[in-house]
């Protein structure tokens, strides 16, 4: 008989985290262990305010998961129907999935990617982000975080300070960077603007700029930008990659939003067959998450991984990171 159990752990962030419709210093995410005795897995579960994910939703949608027959699971269908019937939040949803993928792995003697059928990723390069900050605090977080051994930076950006922001970490470094919007532009015409102004600035991509329903104007963006322009608050467990390719060159997948490995995978293979790039993303998250994601990278053009660097109390220690690229650590 398996047993199920969930824990929730308080985080304390580095420093603040801003982006353009929120801040945070701390995090509460959820741990998800599954268990037969000799053998266990566990997920995480990294709740998103964005999509109403609270930590009592967590909570009580995990109590009804119990309760209408975790225990009696015997494979990753029952596992999948079950999931299908409690409708439960994306979040939770992946880390009830992954715990019992991981826990299946361990009984098969599989490394992860191959349970799931993937081949092995390799040369994990993350991007690390750099939230929104005042202008005079960006050479001294660039220096204290040693940022230049990373190969991309992501720059977290609002419509009225993006221009300064990227200017200033200009002076710098000459690195690549994603800038992530957020959805914080309200006027594609500003945008384009915004966009003309920064096209010679070595910029990867422009990720979400516009508010996710606004359809007519992303389509006119992509035909007009230009930068390459990706999705991401535009897709979660849920895509019609035919609209999307008309608006996106891109997407920025993230687990805890695709509802679990299974659905990420799919979404990721079908960006590709629409002509979309692909790159696998992350929320606050502990190594536990993030070298979950690690499993997908097969699948990425680019990775934004650095989700376990925010954390101070990082609770497992699973990854190294070397020169901005990551590594599971030895055990």
């Amino acid at each position: 008989m398996i047993t199920w159990t969930i824990e929730e752990k308080h985080l304390i962030l580095k420093y603040n985290w801003k982006i353009s419709r929120s801040e945070s210093v701390t995090k509460n995410n959820f741990f998800v262990h599954i268990s037969d005795g000799p053998h266990s897995g566990s997920g995480e579960v990294a709740p998103n305010i964005r999509y109403g994910e609270t930590p009592q939703l967590v909570k009580d949608q995990f109590d009804f998961f119990l309760k209408n027959g975790a225990s009696a699971i015997k494979s990753l269908d029952d596992l999948q129907n079950l999931l299908n019937f409690t409708q439960i939040c994306n979040s939770l949803r992946f880390g009830i999935e992954s715990a019992y993928i991981h826990f299946l792995s361990k009984i098969q003697n599989l490394p992860v990617y191959s349970f799931l059928g993937l081949d092995e990723p390799k040369n994990i390069f993350t991007a690390y982000t750099l939230p929104i900050m005042q202008i005079g605090e960006i050479q001294s977080f660039y220096k204290h975080h040693q940022l230049e051994r990373f190969k991309y930076l992501k720059l977290k950006i609002n419509s009225e300070n993006g221009f300064d922001l990227l200017k200033e970490v200009r002076k710098l470094s000459a690195q690549s960077i994603m800038i992530d919007a957020n959805e914080s532009w309200q006027n594609v015409e500003e945008l384009i603007k915004f966009l003309e102004k920064i096209k010679k600035d070595n910029i990867v991509f422009v990720e979400q700029p516009l508010p996710y329903n606004f359809e007519e104007e992303y389509k006119y963006l992509k035909q007009n930008s230009t930068l390459d322009i990706y999705a991401d608050e535009s897709i979660t467990d849920k895509a019609d990659f035919s609209n999307l390719s008309e608006q996106f060159h891109g997407i920025n997948m993230k687990l805890m939003k695709s509802g679990g490995y299974l659905n990420g995978i799919r979404l990721l293979k079908d960006a590709k067959k629409h002509g979309l790039k692909t790159m696998i993303g992350c929320m606050i998250e502990t190594s536990l998450g993030i070298s979950s994601a690690m499993n997908l990278c097969s699948l990425t053009d680019y990775n934004d991984l650095d989700g376990f660097f925010i954390i101070d109390n990082e609770p497992f220690n699973l990854l190294t990171e070397k020169k901005g690229q990551l590594f599971y650590s030895k055990t």
